[in-house]
């Protein structure tokens, strides 16, 4: 039977992750849930908001099947139609704004700067990926017009203005303090199970950022400098790995050490 969610990943990549952490968190929350998915490989110009990752459901009847994108929308809807747990409902007052708070940091702030090193400081791997079903002239041309958006948005949100050495500081800044919660998550942690950001007996909505944040670093040829500070930390790297093969048995592992 075709499961009735198809996740669309941007490529299609069976047995691995793709390069996008909202793909990986998104693709996470559903494995958590247990709830069956279809990959397939979708694009930017398909989806409803021009946006990877998308998803459709299909409908009980014989109408389209409904189009969602965005990951953190595809999740609150998913949960309002009760196709995943409420995952925060638990959580106290203080909790839900350290959640919020560790996401936003993440994927307002941390994806800026992973913007750059891929787009910019290592601008041709980037392209070459991306753009790989691509024919060589078509791929510079598109490549060329994503540069300059991206060049551009940054700069006008404020990234771009910055060094290449005060962005490390910024970037490696914000690895430490998640390193920090981990160890502390760690610490308090039973065994068996995975361990969870905030500490808690289960995930929160953050973990899957955390982890998609984490993974897309190691699986990234476009990202070495990130890739290099987050394997600095061994709970880090623990933490993801127990995810992976408690959800991902399924999919290829990254190896930090052949990169």
């Amino acid at each position: 039977m075709t499961p009735p969610l198809t996740l669309y990943r941007g490529w299609l990549s069976p047995g691995q992750y793709v390069w996008s952490p909202f793909v990986i968190k998104l693709e996470a929350r559903l494995r958590f849930a247990g709830l069956a998915y279809e990959s397939k490989a979708g694009s930017t110009r398909s989806g409803p908001k021009g946006k990877i990752p998308y998803i459709e459901i299909a409908a009980a009847d014989a109408h389209a099947p409904t189009a969602l994108s965005d990951s953190t929308l595809i999740i609150k809807e998913l949960v309002a139609r009760g196709m995943l747990p409420d995952l925060n409902a638990g959580l106290a007052p203080a909790q839900q704004a350290h959640d919020l708070a560790l996401r936003a940091l993440m994927e307002e702030k941390l994806c800026l700067y992973h913007m750059r090193e891929r787009w910019v400081d290592n601008y041709y791997t980037m392209r070459d990926h991306i753009l790989s079903t691509l024919p060589a002239p078509v791929r510079v041309l598109v490549g060329l017009l994503i540069y300059r958006g991206v060049r551009a948005t940054l700069h006008g949100q404020g990234t771009g203005r910055f060094t290449a050495d005060e962005i490390r500081v910024f970037r490696r800044e914000i690895w430490e303090r998640v390193n920090g919660l981990l160890v502390a998550a760690k610490a308090a942690w039973r065994g068996g199970e995975p361990f969870w950001v905030l500490g808690g007996e289960g995930p929160s909505e953050a973990d899957f950022t955390v982890f998609g944040f984490i993974v897309s670093v190691l699986v990234c040829d476009a990202a070495p400098e990130s890739r290099a500070v987050v394997a600095e930390f061994p709970v880090v790297m623990e933490y993801a790995e127990r995810i992976h093969d408690r959800f991902f048995p399924d999919y290829e592992k990254w190896d930090v050490l052949a990169s």
